[in-house]
């Protein structure tokens, strides 16, 4: 699997506070769009017409509503109202708007799957407006976002992975592009991370064949993450518990070649020398492949 990254792009790393500013003076005008109805604290007059129906005010209206209820830290609220000027005025300029804002407002609320729903939507209808490279990205942090919640699978992190690759490809000279790059890296490595953690989980009950294939992935998809020289060390004891010693002797030789300052390959060093072998490329398998890569500079 390759990394996204590409040298061939300027990143601008835009932050969350800038982007959601950047959104409103967009969406919703200058100083004096904010005047009137609802500017500098509204009084009677508006708290009136913030109680009439929906269905009788216009679209800008509704619109500042919702951007009230979202400076005012009632996401989910937000959300509801941006959604209604879509509903309400669905051939408007605002409509747009609000779909891009309802879904920003879900994220806000950690209304994941809402949120992921209304940037999809707005990429669906509007595909080519300047705000489809920050919708791509909401669909990305629906997913990245729930990454380390109990219970999550492998898959999410997945979806993450494949949504903030859309981000960099499709939009790279966006904004937002630069953080899904750093977010991608996190990502890649999480994954890497589970996959360790299974084959730990089977190495610890001697299933050595399962974790041979767990350490295996990480060496060959993730090699580029940190958890690279622990799979190499975790090789080795798993091919020496098997008495496949060409096999562990190669991971060894990897192990040195790229990491020999890590304290990985101490303990691998110690371990082959402890049953007399040393940490060199012997006999022909898949770390053998692995090892002529690395000697040519294909590997990392």
């Amino acid at each position: 699997m390759q990394r996204a990254t590409s040298a061939s792009v300027t990143w601008t790393r835009r932050l969350g506070v800038l982007a959601l500013a950047g959104l409103l003076a967009a969406c919703g005008g200058g100083e004096g769009d904010r005047g009137g109805l609802f500017g500098g604290g509204g009084g009677l007059f508006a708290a009136r017409d913030r109680q009439a129906p929906l269905e009788d005010l216009d679209a800008q209206t509704i619109y500042q509503q919702a951007e009230m209820e979202l400076e005012r830290g009632r996401a989910d609220r937000a959300a509801e109202l941006f959604g209604e000027v879509e509903r309400l005025h669905p051939y408007s300029d605002w409509a747009r708007r609000g779909l891009i804002m309802s879904a920003f407002a879900y994220h806000q609320d950690r209304d994941y799957e809402n949120s992921r729903i209304a940037a999809q939507r707005f990429l669906e209808f509007y595909p080519a407006d300047e705000d489809a490279a920050y919708a791509q990205y909401l669909v990305a942090l629906s997913y990245y976002d729930q990454m380390d919640q109990i219970g999550n699978d492998s898959s999410i992190t997945m979806q993450a992975l494949q949504n903030l690759r859309l981000v960099i490809e499709r939009y790279p000279d966006s904004d937002y592009t630069q953080d899904a790059v750093l977010r991608f890296d996190v990502a890649f490595d999480q994954l890497a991370a589970r996959e360790m953690e299974v084959g730990r989980y089977y190495l610890r009950r001697q299933h050595y064949t399962a974790a041979i294939n767990r350490f295996r992935l990480v060496v060959e998809e993730f090699q580029t993450t940190s958890h690279t020289p622990e799979a190499l060390l975790r090789l080795v004891e798993s091919y020496l518990a098997l008495g496949l010693t060409d096999e562990a002797q190669t991971a060894g030789a990897i192990l040195g070649y790229n990491f020999q300052g890590s304290p990985f390959y101490d303990d691998a060093f110690r371990q082959l020398t402890g049953q007399g072998l040393s940490p060199e490329a012997a006999g022909q398998n898949w770390l053998r492949e692995v090892w002529d890569q690395t000697v040519r500079g294909d590997w990392l």
